[in-house]
């Protein structure tokens, strides 16, 4: 495990390296359990001034959670949400972490220079600066696995432009740096040639005073156009399909405007867990209005609910694991959830709720 995350102090920075390359950086609950008591250590800390957080090798800063590890656990991961079961809960380990990079009071600087999924968007966009380079590719894909997009989805995707974070969440569409900078998810984008320096000039930057502003003068002494982004053409065909309160609304829609486009993302959506894809969009319409640790006490609920449920385990079966790519869901059809089944998702736990003590 000490070498699945490395640590570093580069003068008044830290630096953590997410150290498995040929996993994408996929996150561990070693992993958690290990940042997690330094981010306190980082916040008490008077001559510790920012945190870069990077991802090695050249391919991905963090491809997600490792939810392989979820599915060989199998039933025992759900007992472990329910139980708090210390050796085997690795949401409850991870949404504490996230929770503590959101409310970290010092820049917390993510290099997103490749690949980053789930987990790596918890990592990187509860911080206050998420840096792409060329090689950036994010998405939230977990509807295709049978789950939903966990780790604060329902805060920060609900609060993308328009209906944009709706898309995203039940399409698990890719997006680059550009569209990244234009749904908020990205702050800055740098040329990946560039990371090392940038790396080097945060930790020479003369510390003094509001920290947010050094770092923001040193990242945008690196800022680079990332060039135009594909989203804010098709913001007036998302907003008019996605503004519905219901799956089905939203394919109706879809399939009315037709065109490339939107042919693509109602497949897209037709892929997904029929169970994901409503408790989905009730998380994305609740989340909007929720302040995030509330968010987060939600989502933790529903993350219970979900390893409780065969959609999760048939998801990563068939996506990851056998790799066949036909994931037989239960139920298989869209009218087969009803409003009692999604609401079912939001219930208060019948064990240990999510706390931040």
């Amino acid at each position: 495990m000490t070498d699945e995350i490395l640590f570093d102090r580069e003068g008044p920075i830290a630096i953590v390296t997410l150290n498995r390359p040929k996993a994408l950086n996929a996150l561990t609950l070693g992993m958690c359990r290990a940042l997690l008591p330094k981010i306190a250590e980082w916040t008490d800390d008077p001559y510790l001034h920012a945190v870069v957080v990077r991802g090695a090798g050249d391919r991905a800063f963090c491809a997600g959670g490792d939810i392989r590890a979820v599915y060989d656990l199998g039933p025992a991961a759900a007992k472990a949400a329910l139980t708090g079961d210390p050796e085997a809960d690795f949401f409850r380990t991870e949404y504490r972490l996230n929770h503590a990079i959101h409310h970290f009071p010092k820049p917390w600087i993510a290099l997103l220079d490749g690949v980053t999924m789930g987990g790596g968007l918890g990592l990187s966009v509860h911080g206050s600066h998420r840096v792409t380079t060329e090689k950036a590719m994010c998405a939230m894909p977990e509807c295709g696995i049978g789950l939903f997009p966990d780790i604060g989805g329902g805060w920060f995707l609900s609060r993308c432009p328009g209906e944009t974070g709706t898309y995203l969440a039940l399409t698990g569409a890719r997006l680059h740096a550009a569209d990244l900078l234009y749904t908020r998810l990205a702050t800055h984008h740098v040329a990946s040639a560039r990371i090392d320096d940038l790396v080097a000039a945060l930790a020479d930057a003369a510390w003094i005073g509001n920290g947010g502003l050094v770092a923001e003068s040193v990242l945008q002494d690196f800022a680079a156009d990332p060039g135009a982004a594909a989203l804010p053409p098709l913001r007036p065909v998302i907003d008019a399909c996605f503004r519905h309160d219901t799956v089905e609304e939203i394919l109706a829609a879809l399939d009315a405007e037709g065109g490339d486009w939107a042919t693509a993302a109602a497949a897209q959506i037709r892929a997904g867990s029929p169970t994901s894809l409503k408790v989905t969009l009730r998380q994305m319409r609740q989340g909007k209005t929720m302040p995030y640790d509330a968010v987060a006490a939600m989502e933790f609920r529903m993350v219970h609910r979900f390893l409780s449920a065969p959609d999760v385990f048939e998801g990563i079966r068939a996506q990851l694991v056998d790799k066949t790519r036909d994931p037989k869901w239960r139920p298989a059809m869209l009218d087969a959830v009803d409003e009692a089944d999604v609401a079912a998702y939001f219930q208060p736990l019948p064990g240990p709720e999510l706390t931040f003590d």
